[in-house]
């Protein structure tokens, strides 16, 4: 059986002048596959060998067989470039063949930019054909490599503003940042560290973008006092700032900034005033 977009080993059933023709395993010879005459080049091919390709659809939807490696296979996951786009159909992906790859319109999360790099998954359209999308959770994997207070490199790829923010860890395993985690602007695309707050029992993975509490508070108290003289007198912030005004500016939950901001009253580089924290 024909697998589009994966490799797999045929049997060369013919050699023509435009290439060799690979048993579709069929009965009938006009399912064969062409193996184009340029995939020949300083290789010694005859009737009955072996041979490992990449099944896909050329311009005019004919299965062809290639040679070439790419980026990715359907069922798989990879960060691909955008080389061009039809405001009708959707973006076209380089996957390393001559023929890219379709991500539809219907399947992007965001508004893609040509020259840009997107984490998308590859499937077999209705039509036979390998597209790409950008919405991979079906392509992600339960994790065992991770352990809490783990730290991991991911990519942002949906956001769920009642959830939280959905990442890819090393491109292939579920994660989430819970929204009680989320205290700074995330968007589709970025690639992220985090730390593993929790190993759920199905393997996804619950993620903070902080580290354990007694490291963050040092450069949580670093970053106030940075923006404390910065601003100088213009300083507002105290205990009694809102959650809100608080995270908006320094990207911090209000326990952590209180926390913070208690270590430096304690090590006294900060001082209590009527207007708020003020350096000493």
């Amino acid at each position: 059986m024909i697998k589009v977009g994966k490799r797999q080993t045929l049997v060369i059933n013919n050699m023509v002048s435009i290439g060799a023709y690979l048993d579709a395993g069929t009965d009938n010879p006009k399912d064969n596959i062409l193996l184009p005459i340029n995939e020949l080049e300083g290789k010694d091919l005859d009737v009955g060998d072996e041979v490992d390709v990449l099944i896909y659809k050329d311009s005019e939807d004919r299965f062809t067989a290639t040679f070439r490696v790419t980026a990715a296979l359907v069922g798989t996951l990879a960060k691909l470039e955008v080389v061009d786009i039809n405001p009708t159909l959707g973006a076209f992906l380089n996957w390393g063949l001559n023929k890219d790859v379709l991500l539809p319109i219907s399947q992007q999360n965001i508004e893609v930019e040509k020259g840009e790099k997107y984490l998308v998954g590859l499937y077999e359209d209705s039509k036979g054909r390998v597209s790409a999308t950008m919405k991979v959770y079906n392509f992600l994997l339960p994790c065992k490599d991770y352990q809490k207070n783990d730290f991991i490199t991911g990519t942002v790829y949906n956001i769920n503003p009642e959830i939280g923010v959905f990442v890819a860890v090393d491109d292939r395993y579920f994660g989430m940042i819970p929204n009680n985690e989320c205290f700074k602007t995330f968007f589709v695309g970025e690639e992220i560290q985090a730390r593993v707050i929790r190993v759920r029992e199905d393997g996804k993975l619950d993620l903070s973008p902080r580290a354990v509490a007694h490291e963050q508070m040092d450069a949580d108290a670093q970053l106030i006092l940075e923006k404390m003289n910065m601003l100088g007198d213009s300083f507002r912030f105290s205990d009694s700032s809102s959650p809100e005004d608080i995270k908006d500016f320094f990207d911090l939950s209000k326990k952590a900034f209180k926390r913070a901001a208690g270590n430096l009253l304690k090590k006294g580089l900060i001082e209590k005033t009527d207007k708020g924290f003020k350096v000493k």
